[in-house]
């Protein structure tokens, strides 16, 4: 009973080869909340490109979004815009409007 074999078949090796065959070069952008204390939360995008300003971005953001803004630098992600509050549907929006990536390649994350 210890040995059971279902014809071979390993869902995640399928998975994850599929999934990065089907997405291609373009990565996910990944845009979550986290909630700081109180009703105040803080809203960061990460995984954009590397050949984007993102310091630019994070200014268009500040300006359009009317609220502040700052880029950090993760070892794992790379840089990664921090907003606040929560301000998810504004920045994927905007990502797709100005054509900066896909609306599929936007994941949205939080609550």
């Amino acid at each position: 009973m210890s040995s059971l074999n279902f014809g071979g078949f390993d869902a995640f090796d399928d998975a994850g080869d599929a999934g990065a065959g089907g997405a291609g070069p373009e990565e996910k952008v990944h845009v979550r909340v986290q909630q700081r204390n109180g009703r105040k939360c803080i809203t960061t995008v990460a995984g954009l490109a590397d050949d984007l300003d993102v310091k630019r971005i994070c200014k268009a953001f500040k300006k359009n979004f009317s609220c502040n803004g700052a880029v950090q630098k993760d070892e794992e992600v790379g840089e990664v815009i921090q907003l606040s509050g929560d301000q998810r549907t504004n920045v994927k929006d905007f990502l797709v409007d100005q054509e900066i990536c896909h609306g599929e390649s936007v994941v949205l994350h939080g609550f």
